[in-house]
């Protein structure tokens, strides 16, 4: 467990660590403790070299079967079947084995946020060394702009500031200072005593010392958690396992039951051998990896289009099964750009229109009308001293706009540009700055001494509301000053009130009128004596299309959970107003409170919560693994570092493009490369299209499987001691691989079902044969293969050789599967949806038909598939006969609403 520096002061701390503030570690004790301790870096996970990685996808046990089959195929001296097995065992490894080359790479993007050096004090001396150098006990010198280089107890600061956003997901800069905190629980955005690995600091100065290195960070306590952070499969990938296994099962069953029946009529049993290969290769859909793969890629192509960047296929139906999705709130809920939204000033309210950094909006009052800033002293006074007593700049390239300093300085300035009041106008105006008091985190409070076009001298200051009233004896009311009562102080509370129960972050503004003579006072006799004027309600404010994302999820059966560093009362209005939290029985969960309940109590409160909030990457994990506990199948959304652990734990991990740290993206499965949530609603739709089309190619492939195997079994138990094959393995290679397997892909061009966002989530453990589509495909299937027999007999009958029925049979079935193709573009009926509307797959079941007639009618049908041309009178009757079953069981189907056909 890692020591509570924050509880400690800084003396103690140096005490503890045998280091002190004149001289620092000796060079000779620093390389010591850096043996001790060893180098300032976060370890490497055991990685797994490439060639293993490539042997490792021949573990997949489709593979392994058909491998066997190649194998025997060849012994069997049939090497065109064995040279074609292999040749697609080799394939499907190959693709997986690319795709998990492409992996994540979040540990080495977490290793590159660390600085390259630090200044430190070693033997007295100030020097800049490596910063995988540094070592407990270094005394380290921190400035605006540099990387804290490790974790540091703080023992002097000079209006310090730490953008932690990355860190804590809090979009306002940490002030930090170096007293001793007392409270025995704080998270790290509550450690203002502490600086941590990987932060950066966005003002003023600090002296620290350091108190971790490397893993013992909490940077790199959160590498440990993503290094042990379990991979988890994606419900498609645990459903293509199931069906792996219950593929095989019947493939070994199927062979052992004709090689069983064979050898005991007298049948050879090398001859049964063959005919068991051919019956594998049938019952297995040798392009099951390969398609699923492309069409996964089709939609992650898709999904791109949509700003949706997919880093792992395999997660690209996750999303149609998702029925959580947690979010991160900084910068994927919200804008990331905090905005002033109201206004308070002599006890009236005022609302602030417009959309993040641009200097475009309205003022209004409480009856929605707009304001003349000539006209509403209050509020124009207000703007100036914003304006003026303002460090911040507001920048823009083109029309994006962005500011440079401070977010809630920032805040104020775009607040007084919506008005046209800026501060290089104003010092044209004849306003002159004379002195300024920063911001300190013990003050609470900045002001600026201002000459005033008439030569009047004001002292203005902003800061916290509680602070300026003491420093108050004034209130601007009424249009004038006047004494601050015990009622009007009152007045000023129920305003600091209203902007609570919003969720807001008060900043408020005062004034006084100083004489020319006191101007060299000292700071603390100028803050003294003010005009309390006004207060800003400030909040980064909620994505304006989040709410109708939201909605949309939720007419999914998608329910969204908000989880945040960032405050219990500023998470929970944003909810509201987002419309996560619907109802005041929704729970509102903090981390102090996760910390008091076992994971058990969790997984029983979580479906329950809509909003967690002051919560550490350990909870985020918890959260992701309670929701899974419950079988939810979750997404998990977020930006910054400490996101990562949960973004890798999640069923679906989605990280925000711009926003997001390299870390976060390379953690995540999706990444959204307009950090726009309602995004999200789209992928939702693609992925659950994507999973439907897949089910669409399954149907149309395993019916094809059903029917090859069905064809052999019924000539097994037909035809007496001798049985003929009626397909060659060849021939169902190629049927399964070209005539089925091509046109099958283009169902993944289908467009999406009417009903596609109005259904519930897929529960996790449900199969791809739910809702009838199993039985669908078993019925079809045997009546595919007794058509196929029977042709197959009938030639036979009519004194043709083997070679002539083979390949009536292989014609035949060619027929049956490209028509059944056209019933598999839907779930419903293949007279409810447009013939036409998908071209493609018409293109290219015509042309696959159309090579294939063409071989067989070549001299290279005999070659490749030991085929002769069949009469015209023959083929004619196999493509009528072919139509029968799809159009007859679809009509049934229509009439009836069979779903088990």
């Amino acid at each position: 467990m890692m020591m509570k520096w924050f509880n400690h002061s800084g003396d103690e701390a140096l005490q503890q660590l045998n280091s002190n503030t004149d001289a620092g570690l000796t060079v000779d004790a620093a390389e010591q403790r850096l043996v001790q301790y060893g180098t300032n870096e976060l370890s490497e996970a055991q990685s797994i070299s490439a060639m293993m990685l490539f042997l490792i996808q021949f573990k997949n046990p489709m593979l392994i079967v058909l491998a066997i089959g190649g194998v025997l195929s060849g012994a069997g001296g049939h090497m065109i079947d064995a040279i074609a097995i292999l040749v697609i065992v080799l394939a499907n490894a190959l693709i997986t084995f690319i795709q998990e080359m492409s992996a994540k790479k979040s540990l080495d993007a977490l290793r590159e946020m660390g600085a390259p050096n630090a200044l430190v004090l070693r033997d007295g001396e100030w020097q800049k060394i490596p910063v995988k150098s540094l070592v407990p006990g270094d005394i380290t010198k921190l400035n605006a702009g540099d990387v804290v280089g490790a974790d540091l107890r703080l023992l002097s600061t000079n209006q310090l500031s730490i953008d932690e956003s990355a860190l804590t997901g809090e979009s306002e800069p940490s002030e930090k200072h170096s007293d001793t905190l007392h409270a025995p629980e704080l998270g790290i955005g509550d450690r203002v005593n502490m600086a941590f690995m990987s932060t950066i600091v966005s003002g003023g100065n600090g002296i620290g010392v350091v108190v971790g290195t490397g893993m013992d960070t909490e940077v790199g306590h959160i590498a440990h958690l993503m290094q042990s952070a379990e991979t988890v499969d994606t419900p498609m990938q645990r459903r293509l396992h199931a069906l792996s296994r219950a593929l095989i099962a019947i493939a070994v069953a199927s062979v052992a039951c004709v090689i069983g029946i064979g050898i005991s009529n007298g049948a050879d049993w090398i001859e049964m051998l063959r005919t068991g290969i051919s019956l594998c290769v049938a019952a297995i859909p040798e392009g099951l990896p390969t398609v699923v793969t492309v069409v996964l890629t089709m939609g992650a192509n898709q999904m791109a289009k949509g700003r949706a960047q997919v880093r792992q296929l395999s997660s690209v139906e996750t999303l149609g099964s998702t029925t959580v999705i947690c979010s991160d709130k900084t910068g994927t809920l919200t804008q990331n750009q905090m905005q002033v939204v109201a206004y308070w000033s002599g006890g009236r309210s005022f609302d602030v229109t417009g959309q993040g950094f641009e200097p475009k909006g309205r003022f209004l009052d409480e009856e929605k009308n707009e304001l003349d800033l000539e006209k509403t002293d209050e509020l124009k006074y207000g703007l100036i001293i914003s304006a003026i007593c303002n460090d911040a700049q507001l920048t823009h390239k083109g029309q994006q706009y962005s500011i440079e300093g401070n977010p809630t300085e920032g805040a104020l300035v775009v607040a007084a540009a919506k008005a046209g009041i800026y501060q290089k106008a104003l010092m044209e105006e004849g306003f002159s700055v004379l002195k300024s008091f920063p911001f300190d985190s013990k003050r609470k409070m900045a002001s600026t001494i201002v000459r005033g076009p008439h030569g009047r001298y004001w002292l203005v200051a902003k800061g916290a509301p509680d602070v300026l009233l003491k420093r108050s004896n004034a209130i601007y009311w009424g249009g004038e000053a006047q004494a601050l009562t015990p009622e009007l102080q009152q007045e000023v509370a129920s305003g600091i009130a209203k902007f609570g129960d919003r969720a807001l972050r008060t900043l408020a503004l005062a004034f006084v009128e100083i004489d020319k003579a006191d101007l060299e006072k000292a700071q603390s006799e100028h803050e003294q004596g003010l005009c309390f004027l006004a207060m800003h309600g400030i909040i980064d404010p909620p994505r304006p299309e989040v709410v109708d994302a939201v909605a949309q999820c939720a007419d999914a059966g998608v329910r969204t959970v908000m989880i945040t560093g960032d405050h219990a009362a500023t998470a929970k209005a944003i909810a509201e107003d987002l419309g996560i939290r619907r109802s005041a029985d929704e729970l509102v969960l903090t981390g102090p409170e996760l910390e008091e309940i076992s994971d058990r109590e969790l997984q029983t409160l979580a479906p329950k919560t809509t909003v967690f909030a002051r919560v550490s990457p350990e909870h985020k994990q918890r959260i992701v693994k309670a929701l899974q506990a419950n079988d939810e199948v979750v997404a998990m959304t977020g930006d910054g570092v400490n996101d990562a652990p949960a973004l890798r734990n999640a069923d679906i991990g989605v990280a925000m493009g711009i926003a997001g740290t390299q870390v976060a993206k390379d953690s995540a499965d999706l990444v959204l490369l307009d950090d726009n949530f309602s995004t999200i609603v789209t992928a939702v739709r693609q992925g659950r299209r994507i999973y439907d089309n897949l089910r669409k190619y399954l149907r149309a492939a395993l019916t094809a499987n059903v029917s090859e195997v069905s064809c052999v079994m019924f000539a097994f138990l037909l035809l007496g001691d001798n049985p003929l094959v009626p397909l060659t393995a060849v021939m169902i290679l190629w049927i399964n691989l070209f005539n089925d397997a091509l046109p099958s892909l283009c169902l993944g061009w289908e467009k999406q079902e009417q009903d596609i966002m109005r259904r519930k989530p897929r529960k996790r453990n449900e199969s791809f044969f739910a809702g009838g589509l199993g039985a669908r495909i078993l019925v079809r299937g045997l009546v595919h293969g007794g058509i196929v027999y029977a042709l197959f007999a009938f030639a036979l009958s009519l004194g043709a050789s083997t070679a002539y029925a083979q390949t009536l049979a292989f014609i035949t079935l060619m027929f049956i599967l490209s028509i059944h193709l056209l019933d598999s573009r839907s779930f419903t009926s293949m007279f409810r949806i447009n013939p036409f509307s998908n071209r493609l797959l018409l293109a290219v079941m015509l042309a696959t038909t159309s090579v294939t007639l063409l071989i067989i009618y070549s001299p290279l049908g005999a070659v490749l598939f030991n085929t002769v041309p069949v009469s015209g009178k023959h083929l004619l009757m196999s493509l009528m006969i072919a139509a029968l079953p799809t159009f007859v069981m679809s009509g049934i189907k229509e009439l009836f609403s069979v779903k088990w056909l």
